[in-house]
């Protein structure tokens, strides 16, 4: 009874969107946890680690906003929603069977123009189909999203536990990981058919430009951006997270013991993230978004401080969360407050403006990452990450009088 008074009132394109994403990211989730064991296995070292994490973030970053104003400007949103996804099931197909680490390369950053393609005209017919309501839309549309990325990373875990007994050789890692891939692949394929019942409103084209520039925002919000980028240096990819874990535990106990464990923290990660993501979004409401964010940039300082210095599974079942804590607190709370420092008339803009400079950013982050993990050690990774996050911090202290919550 409760349920169909929640669900009174809700278009039926925000249903079959929430399924689609529902399927999209358990197929998703279930390749992210042995995405960076798969590239070590196929020989791929930190630097390679570092690479393919940083193209996957910065292309999609960056097609967010070009896919949105095509979408906008030739007044259609389907064909992107539909091609978007169609690419990001190709291309998962295609990465189970990659043979080398550059395969990965190339099949997963495509995987990505799928993602980067989608997401901003499928957020636009969310917003179209329920205008009145939209916050209840997304609301529904984010639960089943969320619910989609646990039970993912859950069930790979789940395959490993029960149909995987021998791993100790690699050449047997390598067929488990491209296994899981080909799965999520099916998944991923699956997840198309509730799209073709999804219907669009007729749009008109619009003659509009694409708007990305810092020179029209207002002042506070270039400094915001500024900050946000510095931070976005610091963030580089979850894969050297797990890989961090791996390394502890490979030498240590049985091979499939040492990959269940890494899922399990990746699991953790996910799970702190997901549940808390809204709960730190109303925080923000109450208190301000800029309180919340630069708690979130001091935790991930003293986060990435844990992975240098403490590689236990006692200091990992801690370490993990509170990742997925500052993933909780900063990842909403930054665009909430991008539009919050920006007018009406600039919000797109504003906002593509704000995507581009993190998908500018995240190569090289990741890259930096993995080359100070090669060449130093995995411990000067984290270490850069955590400076770098508390420089973020001490530049958005600096600038705090001009944001005005």
């Amino acid at each position: 009874m409760n349920r169909n008074k929640y669900l009174k009132g809700v278009s039926a394109n925000v249903l079959l969107l929430g399924v689609v994403s529902f399927l999209n990211d358990l197929s998703s989730e279930m390749i992210m946890p042995i995405l960076p064991m798969f590239i070590t296995a196929l020989g791929g070292a930190g630097l390679i680690l570092g690479l393919i994490g940083g193209l996957q973030d910065s292309i999609s970053s960056i097609l967010k906003v070009l896919s949105g104003h095509w979408s906008d400007r030739i007044g259609r949103r389907k064909i992107f929603v539909s091609s978007g996804y169609l690419t990001s099931a190709g291309f998962k197909l295609l990465l189970s069977l990659s043979m080398i680490w550059q395969h990965i390369l190339v099949f997963s950053s495509f995987e990505r123009v799928g993602k980067g393609l989608r997401t901003a005209p499928r957020d636009a017919i969310i917003a179209d189909s329920m205008p009145e309501a939209r916050g209840k839309g997304f609301g529904i549309h984010r639960a089943l999203d969320t619910s989609g990325a646990i039970a993912g990373s859950v069930l790979v875990l789940l395959l490993l536990l029960f149909f995987c007994f021998d791993l100790e050789q690699i050449a047997y890692q390598i067929a488990f990981y491209k296994s899981i891939i080909f799965i999520a692949a099916i998944v991923a394929f699956f997840s198309l058919v509730p799209l073709y019942f999804v219907k669009e409103g007729k749009r008109e084209p619009q003659e509009i430009k694409l708007q990305i520039s810092l020179k029209k925002l207002p002042k506070q919000l270039k400094l915001f951006i500024m900050v946000a980028t510095l931070f976005a240096l610091a963030n580089f990819t979850y894969m050297l997270f797990i890989s961090k874990a791996m390394d502890a535990f490979m030498p240590i106990m049985p091979v499939k013991d040492a990959i269940a464990l890494a899922i399990l923290l990746y699991v953790l990660f996910n799970v702190f993230y997901a549940v808390l993501a809204i709960p730190f979004g109303t925080l923000s409401d109450r208190i301000g978004r800029s309180k919340v964010l630069i708690f979130g940039y001091f935790l991930f300082s003293v986060t990435c401080l844990g992975f240098a210095f403490f590689d236990s599974l006692a200091a990992f079942l801690v370490l993990f969360p509170l990742y997925g804590v500052v993933y909780a607190m900063v990842d909403g709370n930054q665009r909430a407050f991008v539009s919050d420092l920006s007018t009406e008339e600039l919000r797109a803009t504003a906002l593509g403006t704000f995507h581009t400079m993190i998908g500018l950013v995240a190569l090289p982050a990741s890259v930096t990452a993995g080359l100070l993990w090669q060449v130093i050690s995995p411990n000067a990774t984290f270490i850069y990450g955590s400076v770098i996050s508390f420089s973020a911090v001490i530049l958005f202290l600096i600038f705090r009088d001009y944001f005005k919550d």
